[in-house]
């Protein structure tokens, strides 16, 4: 059985005349913590958008564990069940406690019993310290810790593949680093992730690959210390500069 989660394969997408994917090829395996890199505007979180089937595309192909997401047939609720995906917002809904924003997907997407969901949302709240607040509404939280819910909330769906768009760059500064401390814990536990990022540092740190985009191309990968310190491409040093 091949390792390889997620793979596109010269995707391009259009939106009007600007074509903001041009040919992008990517593989993610199995256990494997892929950094997305670039400008903004440069098509990340475009391309983690495809990715989940929240955006069609125009050209190539997207194939989760081997399998077209172009097919037809293909059912994108069926999809999403194997994808989780954490947005720069959080996204909780702000008129159910932190314990019910968890266990709402696992009770009626998975079916899974409501009393074992609530057990499995609270060994999730304990893992990243807030087992205290599962009653708490979203709005008595800060923003990290918000985040870090939405992220669990994610978890808790047991997805095979975690996409995250920038979940950092709503948040003050001062909290941004409970959430890439989460990030390494998922990461050292082998969660297979694929991240849009403007952390350099935690791509460095974390990442088993980095891949640059820019102008919706992608224009080099490679593991950290290769982008970091040996980039082969003008462009993608000139990045580094200035981050």
């Amino acid at each position: 059985m091949s390792d390889v989660v997620l793979e596109l394969s010269s995707v391009t997408k259009r939106f009007g005349a600007t074509e903001v994917l041009r040919g992008v090829s990517l593989q993610l395996r199995r256990h494997e913590v892929v950094c997305l890199i670039g400008a903004s505007g440069s098509g990340k979180s475009t391309l983690l958008r495809c990715a989940n089937m929240l955006e069609p595309i125009d050209g190539g192909d997207i194939a989760l564990f081997g399998q077209s997401l172009r097919d037809p047939r293909i059912d994108p609720d069926l999809v999403r069940r194997h994808i989780g995906m954490v947005f720069q917002s959080f996204n909780l809904f702000p008129h159910l406690s932190v314990v019910e924003n968890i266990v709402l997907g696992p009770v009626h997407a998975l079916n899974r019993s409501r009393a074992e969901a609530v057990g499995e949302a609270m060994v999730l709240l304990e893992r990243i310290g807030l087992a205290d607040r599962a009653n708490d509404f979203p709005d008595r939280l800060s923003g990290g810790q918000q985040q870090r819910v939405a992220i669990v909330r994610s978890l808790a769906m047991q997805p095979a593949l975690l996409l995250l768009d920038e979940v950092t760059s709503a948040l003050d500064p001062t909290l941004v680093g409970e959430v890439l401390d989460l990030l390494a814990d998922l990461a050292a536990r082998g969660t297979t992730m694929l991240i849009a990022t403007h952390e350099m540092s935690f791509a460095r740190d974390v990442a088993h690959q980095v891949a640059y985009l820019e102008q919706g191309v992608l224009v080099e990968q490679g593991t950290p210390a290769e982008i970091f310190t040996n980039a082969r491409h003008e462009a993608t040093r000139k990045f580094l500069e200035r981050s």
